[in-house]
């Protein structure tokens, strides 16, 4: 490996590691991710003179923390918290591995996922501290203005500055709750990248593997947590499919229609794996629950050996657990595929007439392939123009406008 390949590959693997060791010692968010990019521009300076280190992420850690010592040293202001940092790490000792001290990440985790923080600045923050993405490439992945991204981002840390959010794993008490957010981040994260919410491409690999890679951080650090097992076995059974969604020419393949042996089995093992863990904990939850009926898909080696029975069971549990209109209308295609497409369309017409998933365009595609498959052309026709007026992606656009195609 050459050394740019190297400080690659730490960058990867490291930064989210440096920038929470650098915020645990300095209390400073900013200082810590200007001190970490310092660090990794030292590295491809110097690395090829002297050679990539045996552990880069103690060399990157002890850079950046002498970086930052140097910074606060010139600001009389800082001197107290040059005290503090002094006493956390005395000077001319060597830093820490990161792997000495594993909660860092899994502070800034729940830090950036904080319930007093909204939402889309919870993603925007994750991405920024932990997986290192620049201001314009989160603005890009989620389709928005430069200046509004950088305006969340910094809203964010204003905000855990001001309210003084601490910066630490929450109590025993509010784990499991603070937990479910974290893991909601990152699903929302994955399924930005794997179902992309508008533009030209279905799928978005980079973010679908930093979700993924986040994912077994938490999963590390957090090994007791069945439900972070179960969401790592579900983005995997999903991202083993990502070859074969689109085809060459970027239109969409339908699960039916993929071809199994471009799948990948290495991740559809480890998923099988990681999902049997969970489960072995005894705390079956929605993510373990909905890994399950993704495992049903990965692991069949033909569609028409999908246990579409066992799907829509376990679609009963889900709905049980954590009641939705999208689970319902997933139910609706499990429960046709075994009581046939009119028995689908009942519980697919109920959603319509309930208009919680107004504006949801697999709603209109879900009932056109019901009345395609119950050979009324006419109003499947009418169903899929209603998809295509409210389908986000191009790729998808294609779709449905070939399916009204052949119908006509």
């Amino acid at each position: 490996m050459g050394v740019a390949e190297a400080v690659d590959e730490a960058f990867r693997t490291e930064w989210g590691r440096v920038v929470a060791t650098l915020i645990r010692v300095t209390g400073d968010w900013d200082l810590a991710e200007e001190c970490a990019q310092e660090a990794f521009a030292k590295a491809l300076a110097t690395w090829p003179r002297d050679g990539v280190p045996r552990r880069p992420g103690a060399w990157l850690t002890t850079t950046a923390r002498n970086r930052a010592l140097d910074k606060l040293r010139r600001g009389a202001a800082e001197a107290g918290r040059l005290r503090d940092l002094a006493v956390t790490t005395p000077a001319g000792e060597p830093a820490p591995e990161p792997d000495d001290v594993p909660d860092d990440r899994l502070r800034l985790m729940f830090t950036c996922c904080h319930p007093a923080l909204p939402l889309e600045a919870q993603v925007a923050l994750t991405l920024r501290t932990l997986a290192g993405l620049s201001t314009p490439e989160i603005a890009r992945a989620f389709l928005v203005p430069e200046p509004t991204m950088a305006q969340r981002i910094v809203r964010a840390k204003r905000k855990i500055r001001n309210a003084r959010i601490p910066y630490r794993v929450p109590p025993a008490e509010l784990l499991p709750e603070r937990t479910s957010g974290v893991l909601g981040v990152l699903y929302l994260l994955f399924n930005e990248g794997y179902s992309a919410s508008a533009g030209a491409d279905l799928v978005r690999q980079a973010l679908t593997a930093e979700a993924i890679r986040l994912t077994r951080v938490v999963v590390g650090l957090l090994p007791d947590a069945p439900e972070a097992g179960g969401l790592l076995a579900l983005m995997l059974f999903h991202d083993a499919r990502r070859a074969t969604r689109t085809d060459d020419a970027g239109d969409l393949v339908t699960l039916a229609d993929q071809d199994r042996t471009r799948w990948d089995r290495a991740s559809i093992d480890e998923g099988v794996s990681v999902l049997d863990s969970a489960l072995a904990l005894g705390r079956p939850g929605p993510y373990q629950l909905q890994a399950a009926i993704a495992a049903c898909h990965a692991t069949a080696s033909r569609a028409e050996e999908t246990d579409w029975a066992r799907i829509a069971r376990l679609y009963e549990l889900v709905a049980r657990l954590n009641p939705s209109p999208v689970v319902e209308l997933n139910r609706a295609v499990a429960v046709a595929m075994t009581g046939g497409p009119s028995a689908g369309l009942a519980l697919a017409d109920a959603l319509a007439e309930s208009g919680d998933l107004a504006g949801y365009h697999l709603l209109p595609a879900t009932r056109a392939d019901f009345l395609r498959r119950l050979e009324r052309a006419d109003e499947a026709v009418a169903a899929y123009r209603e998809a295509l007026e409210l389908a986000p992606t191009d790729a998808e656009r294609r779709y449905l406008s070939r399916r009204i195609g052949e119908l006509q």
